[in-house]
C-alpha cells in the first residue's frame, strides 16, 4: 500500500508542474530542506523525488540538484517539429545531391526493373547488393564479410534486430550513460533493461562495463565508437584495444552504431574482434531519411538468430529501397554525396565555433552535432524553453540520459538541417541568450 503522504505530495507537485506554477529549469529544494518545509520524514521526501524522476517530471544533475523537466517528460521526438530553425533533428540533405540521385535512379521505372523492385525482398538481400554494401561499409582497414550482412527498413530497426537477437526479454543491455535517445524506447518495447555505463573523455569505460557485468550479467553492450551522438567522442585506438580485451574476457558482444561513421575513417571494433561485434549502419544520414535502408553486419554464427529477429519484428527493408540503394552504391553516388557531406559538416562546425566562441563546446570538426555545456545560471530545460520562444528547437541533455540523475547541464545542437545563413542567425541568437543571465535567473530561481 503506498504511503499516503508520499503519494499525495508527488501528485501535488505534478499538478503544480502541469499548471505551470513550477517552470522548466526551476530547481527544487534539497530533499532535507523539502522534508523540513513539509514536515515529513527525509525518507518520504526521497520517495517523492524518486517518483517525480520516474514520471519524467524532473531531472537530476549530479552534484547540482533536481530541476523541473520540460519536453523531456515526453518520449524522445521522432518527427521534426514546427520550429523556425530546427537544431534538434540531424538529417543532412544537400540541395546538389538530388540531381545525382535522379541520374542514378533513372532506370528504376522500367517495367523489368520494377518487377524486381516491387517483389518481396529477403532479409539478406541479393548477392550483388551484399557485395556493394560490404564495399560501402569498409573503412580504416576493416573489410566486412558480404555473407554477414542483413538489411532492415532503417537504422533504428537495425538496432532493434541486433538487440532482439542478443538480449532476451528481461535481459540487461549495457549502454553509454549518455546515448542515442531512441534506444530507450526500443528497449522498452523489447522488454530489455538498459544499464548505464560510465563514460570519460575517451568514451565508454571498459572497467565500468566489467563492474556492471559483475553486479548482474549483461547480455551485450550498445555503443557508438565514432562521432558519438551527442558527445562527439571517437574511441582512441588504446580504448578500442581495451574494450576488445574486456568484452572477450566477459564473453560479451558489442552492438556498434556507426551511422555517423561515413564522416570519418575510423574502423569499428569489428576490425579488431569480428566475432565480438554486430555493426549497425544506415543510409538515412548518408543520403536522406526517405531512403533509410539499415545495415546489420554480424558474425556468420549469428545468421539464424538475426534472420529470426528480422522476420519476427517485420523489420525487413522493402525491395524498392534495396534496389535504389544498390544502384546508388554501385555507381558511386553514395560515396560522392558522402564526400560533399564531409565538407559541409566541417563548414558548419567552423561556423559554430566562430558563433559560440567563449562558451564550453564539445565537438568533433567532422560531426554534424555539438554538445554545449551551459553557463550559470542556465539549466538545460530552461534554456531549451527559452530557445523555443525564439523559434529554435534544441534537445536537452535529459533526452540522452539513460538513468535519472545522470543528465549533465547541457544541450545538443544538431547542425545539419538549416540553410547555412539561417544556421548562423540561430547560433548568434543562442550566443546572445547564453549571455543573458538575467533571463535565465527569472526561470531558475
Amino acid at each position: 500500500m503506498p504511503d499516503p503522504a508520499y503519494a499525495k505530495l508527488a501528485d501535488d507537485l505534478a499538478a503544480e508542474i502541469s499548471a505551470g506554477r513550477l517552470k522548466p529549469g526551476q530547481r527544487l529544494p534539497p530533499q532535507r530542506t523539502f522534508a523540513y518545509q513539509r514536515g515529513i520524514a527525509a525518507s518520504t521526501a526521497s520517495r517523492v523525488y524518486g517518483e517525480l524522476l520516474r514520471r519524467g517530471l524532473v531531472v537530476g544533475e549530479v552534484g547540482r540538484g533536481t530541476f523541473i523537466a520540460g519536453r523531456s517528460q515526453l518520449p524522445a521526438p521522432t518527427e521534426p517539429g514546427a520550429a523556425a530553425v530546427d537544431l534538434e533533428f540531424n538529417f543532412p540533405i544537400l540541395p546538389q545531391q538530388f540531381e545525382s540521385i535522379a541520374r542514378s535512379l533513372a532506370g528504376l521505372n522500367r517495367p523489368d526493373a520494377l518487377r524486381i523492385a516491387l517483389s518481396i525482398a529477403p532479409s539478406r538481400g541479393g548477392a550483388a547488393l551484399r557485395q556493394v554494401a560490404a564495399r560501402l561499409l569498409s573503412r580504416g582497414g576493416w573489410q566486412p564479410n558480404p555473407e554477414g550482412l542483413f538489411f532492415t527498413g532503417n537504422g533504428r530497426q537495425a538496432i532493434a534486430v541486433a538487440a532482439g537477437a542478443l538480449v532476451p526479454i528481461g535481459g540487461r543491455l549495457g549502454v553509454e550513460a549518455i546515448t542515442y535517445p531512441l534506444v530507450k524506447g526500443l528497449a522498452a518495447r523489447l522488454g530489455i533493461s538498459l544499464v548505464p555505463i560510465a563514460l570519460d573523455d575517451e568514451g565508454i569505460r571498459p572497467d565500468a562495463i566489467a563492474r556492471a557485468h559483475r553486479k548482474a550479467p549483461l547480455s551485450a553492450v550498445y555503443l557508438q565508437p565514432a562521432l558519438h551522438n551527442p558527445l562527439g567522442v571517437t574511441l582512441t585506438r588504446g580504448r578500442r584495444d581495451e574494450l576488445v580485451r574486456v568484452l572477450g574476457s566477459l564473453g560479451l558482444m558489442a552492438i556498434e552504431d556507426t551511422v555517423y561513421g561515413f564522416l570519418c575513417d575510423e574502423p569499428p571494433l569489428a576490425a579488431l574482434a569480428p566475432e565480438r561485434s554486430i555493426v549497425i549502419d544506415s543510409l538515412s544520414k548518408r543520403i536522406a531519411p526517405g531512403l533509410a535502408v539499415g545495415f546489420v553486419h554480424a558474425p556468420i554464427a549469428l545468421r539464424e538468430r538475426l534472420t529470426a529477429a528480422v522476420r519476427s519484428g517485420g523489420w525487413g527493408a522493402p525491395a524498392y529501397a534495396l534496389q535504389a540503394a544498390q544502384r546508388m552504391i554501385a555507381d558511386g553516388t553514395v560515396d560522392a554525396i558522402a564526400v560533399m557531406k564531409r565538407q559541409d559538416a566541417e563548414k558548419r562546425q567552423r561556423l559554430a565555433a566562430e558563433c559560440l566562441a567563449g562558451f564550453q563546446v564539445r565537438a568533433d570538426s567532422r560531426a554534424y552535432h555539438l554538445w554545449l555545456t551551459l553557463p550559470e545560471p542556465w539549466r538545460s530545460e530552461a534554456f531549451v524553453a527559452a530557445a523555443a520562444r525564439r523559434g529554435i528547437a534544441l534537445t536537452p541533455s535529459s533526452a540522452f540520459a539513460v538513468g535519472p540523475g545522470h543528465a549533465p547541464n547541457a544541450v545538443r545542437l544538431a547542425l545539419a538541417s538549416p540553410p547555412i545563413e539561417r544556421l548562423r542567425e540561430a547560433l548568434l541568437s543562442l550566443a546572445r541568450l547564453l549571455s543573458a543571465g538575467e533571463e535565465a535567473s527569472d526561470v531558475t530561481e
